[in-house]
């Protein structure tokens, strides 16, 4: 009951929250645009650096720092987008995944350690001066303490940070909705189905492409901000496991829908919640005792999961399977 009830507090978490932003992000790329792009990491550590650097580093206002994270994301996009776009779905996504890592190897370069902080991040600590989320904690409209909501306990903090991040989340889905169900949003669908349809019909093809990522690009930024808002910023949370990781809970939910991303990091958190609670309980029973990484097979068995729905449910538990059919006639 312990793991159950643990598990199912992964709902509230502004972890999954965050897992969730950059999900609709890249399922604007993905799922509506066709968008092969292996490289989104990139956006949510622009988007992280950017921000806790023009506040905790630069000491610029919150406002301005959220707008230094939006223009570093579109410029992100432009450079990749424009000279890539042209590209087939496969170069696309090694160039896209070549570009992630180059920002990650930038930011925890040594060189700029005065800046980014290297290999060590950047410590969100209030008592060194740093704290890049004073902001977000002066808001917090709970008192200092234990907050409980049924049977789960959360600190002030943490409600806090999840009733934001679910916000952002809400709100965000909304305009997407709404962008999906506006010309611009079946132009975006046209050119997934069949590119050269669009083009021979006068449709800038390259332009909406560019929109698509750019706009996706910024969601991710910002879900890369709502991500280390809570903690701190580290390099290495940004590498390609992360986008996977997002691929996974956009497979899981079902790309080309609205819901599907939210759905999908829900379910991912609160699997792999269950998987690690289910690990250590055979670990203290010894059932696991001669695996070294007994930890590391939670990622096995939610890939397990992902392989089930994909042969049973390839479209996602919420996906439409005529809306994902790209090459049925």
């Amino acid at each position: 009951m312990d793991i159950l009830l643990t598990s199912l507090q992964q709902i509230m978490s502004p972890v999954t929250a965050a897992y969730a932003l950059a999900a609709i992000g890249l399922n604007l790329h993905f799922g509506f645009t066709g968008l092969l792009n292996f490289g989104h990491a990139g956006f949510l550590a622009i988007g992280a650096y950017g921000f806790a650097i023009s506040v905790a580093v630069l000491d610029l206002p919150v406002v301005v720092a959220l707008l230094v994270a939006v223009a570093l994301a579109v410029l992100f996009a432009l450079l990749i987008g424009i000279p890539t776009l042209r590209l087939r779905a496969d170069y696309l996504a090694i160039v896209t995944i070549a570009a992630s890592e180059i920002i990650r190897f930038t930011v925890n370069s040594s060189v700029l350690a005065g800046l980014t902080g290297g290999a060590q991040g950047i410590n969100n600590n209030e008592a060194m001066g740093n704290s890049y989320s004073q902001a977000f904690k002066d808001a917090n409209p709970f008192d200092a303490g234990r907050v409980e909501i049924g049977p789960w306990v959360f600190t002030a903090t943490q409600l806090w940070a999840a009733i934001l991040t679910w916000v952002v989340v809400a709100v965000v889905a909304a305009l997407v909705w709404a962008l999906m169900r506006s010309p611009w949003g079946l132009v975006l669908k046209g050119i997934r189905e069949d590119e050269h349809a669009l083009t021979s019909l006068g449709k800038n093809v390259r332009l909406y492409k560019t929109q698509s990522l750019i706009i996706g690009g910024v969601i991710g930024a910002l879900a890369g901000i709502m991500l280390v808002l809570p903690s701190t910023v580290a390099p290495g949370d940004f590498n390609s496991r992360l986008t996977f990781n997002l691929f996974t809970v956009l497979l899981l939910g079902g790309a080309a829908t609205i819901l599907g991303p939210v759905l999908g990091a829900i379910v991912f958190w609160v699997l792999l919640q269950a998987s690690d609670g289910l690990i250590q309980l055979g670990e203290r029973g010894g059932w696991l005792g001669g695996f070294a990484d007994a930890s590391q097979l939670r990622f096995t068995l939610v890939g397990i999961v992902l392989v089930v729905l994909i042969v049973f449910r390839p479209q996602g538990m919420l996906g439409d399977r005529k809306e994902l059919a790209f090459d049925d006639k």
